[in-house]
């Protein structure tokens, strides 16, 4: 990771003479495997990226720079170094569509954003297609009957099988053959961006614009549309949905300048929601159920209620009687329900005791009278504590959080405890017990098993709802003694 912000450094002093880096921090991860970083200077701020996946890189350079020449809202690219492995580009903040959402709720001032990005999005797709070369596209040219075979098969391997629910397989194949030949024969296609979502929307200045683009190709319109409304996330209700709809159809026929067959166009974008839902749920699958990512495992009882309620209202225009038969079995509740993390109320007895310790002193005790409960040795971790700057500092301290998640392994070394832990905690609840004891510990108690302890507290909070005793011993006695 040093040697990666060492040459982020090395591109932005090349391209920005004389300016200097007054902080660098690293942003969250998503689903990518793309690396973000935020540059501040005394005269604003940068997105620096790195990706091995040159390709990825050169299309999304490519297609920055064609949409930003017509006037579309996506980012400016500032520098890119000689291994396309790295490049600076315009920032625009960290709040987004999605985020605008959840603080603000479904009110008139969120829903002028959604009408402003459909808006946007009529534009980029049309008159951004135009002298765009699409042998740019990562994958293939143009989102046709193989693409939409290929999402299905995705969502067939890493979430349908899952299920082991018994189908006929040469049925199944044959549905998914007929969908994908109906959904290939659109009125319209364009650039379609691939993954418009609320979450690819950033806000700033009151104006929407555009990331995340790179896995774009030519497609049907709807698409798009189809992946924002339908954003399981943003929990849209059905009117919003509707008139949205509308609103993106006005626009499109202004810039087309004609009229187009709404009916047609709405059967067609129904199609394409049930292709999106799939593909979303495929990818969840995939995140969650076999790279164990929590943030993805979560999101899944949401979709397929999403789900659930679009094979009750809409009509798709085709007849799929294998593939219907299983996606009614695949939304019912006792499905569902194995994607629900069980949930502590105010009733439920369990505790689960954290503490961070040192291990110059003894380990903690249960104190239960049970014995027992786990103890996770984070000195395996690179140690904070050898670095100068950061000896008078704790796990709880930004320096030395940002450390440890971009110069560490101590995000994997958590995903493991999580998934360890979380069986316990499932247990716990269900059978009724009073507790259970998690203790961190390294050198001084100070550092990693600080950081560590937070973390999973707040990952148990946030999952099960459970009742939480937090302990850091070593700053504790510390704190008692000045």
């Amino acid at each position: 990771m040093q040697s990666i912000i060492d040459s982020i450094k090395e591109l932005f002093s090349a391209t920005n003479p004389g300016v200097s880096i007054t902080e660098m921090e690293k942003i969250p991860q998503s689903g990518s495997n793309r690396i973000y970083f935020r540059i501040r200077t005394g005269a604003g701020s940068y997105i620096a990226t790195y990706n091995d996946n040159v390709r990825e890189n050169k299309t999304f350079i490519h297609y920055s720079r064609h949409f930003l020449a017509r006037g579309c809202p996506v980012p400016a690219i500032y520098a890119v170094n000689e291994a396309n492995t790295i490049y600076l580009q315009e920032d625009f903040g960290d709040t987004s569509l999605l985020n605008e959402l959840e603080k603000q709720g479904h009110n008139d001032a969120v829903y002028a954003l959604f009408q402003q990005s459909l808006r946007e999005l009529a534009r980029l797709q049309i008159q951004g297609d135009s002298g765009l070369d699409y042998d740019w596209a990562i994958t293939s040219r143009e989102f046709g009957k193989q693409a939409i075979l290929s999402d299905l098969l995705y969502f067939k391997y890493y979430f349908l099988d899952t299920l082991q629910i018994p189908y006929d397989k040469e049925k199944l194949i044959d549905d998914f053959e007929a969908l994908s030949t109906y959904l290939t024969h659109v009125d319209h296609k364009y650039f379609m961006f691939r993954d418009f979502q609320s979450r690819n929307i950033m806000i700033s200045g009151g104006k929407v614009h555009f990331i995340d683009y790179q896995g774009g190709m030519k497609g049907a319109l709807q698409y798009d549309v189809a992946s924002m409304l339908w954003q399981a996330k943003a929990e849209l209700s059905d009117e919003w949905k509707d008139s949205l709809l509308e609103y993106y159809m006005d626009n499109v026929e202004t810039i087309l300048d004609k009229k187009i067959d709404r009916n047609r166009f709405v059967s067609q974008y129904n199609g394409y929601v049930l292709i999106r839902l799939l593909q979303v749920l495929g990818a969840y699958g995939f995140r969650g159920l076999f790279e164990r990512k929590a943030h993805f495992l979560i999101s899944i009882p949401l979709a397929l209620r999403n789900f659930k309620w679009f094979l009750g209202n809409k009509q798709v225009g085709i007849v799929l009687p294998e593939f219907e038969r299983l996606l009614g079995l695949m939304v019912q509740d006792e499905v569902v329900s194995r994607f629900e993390p069980i949930q502590a109320t105010e009733q439920t007895p369990l505790v689960v005791h954290i503490s961070s310790f040192s291990y110059r002193k003894q380990i903690p005790e249960d104190e239960s009278g049970n014995g027992g409960g786990f103890v996770f040795d984070c000195r395996g971790i690179l140690n904070p504590g050898r670095i100068s700057e950061f000896k008078s500092q704790t796990g709880r301290d930004k320096p030395v959080k940002d450390f440890l998640e971009q110069q560490t392994r101590m995000p994997e070394f958590l995903n493991s405890i999580y998934n360890i832990v979380d069986i316990s905690v499932e247990d716990y609840i269900k059978r009724g017990f009073e507790s259970l004891s998690v203790n961190f510990g390294c050198t001084g108690g100070q550092h990693r098993s600080v950081y560590a302890a937070d973390a999973l507290a707040r990952h148990l909070r946030n999952k099960f709802h459970v009742k939480i005793d937090l302990h850091h011993r070593e700053q504790e006695e510390k704190n008692w003694i000045n």
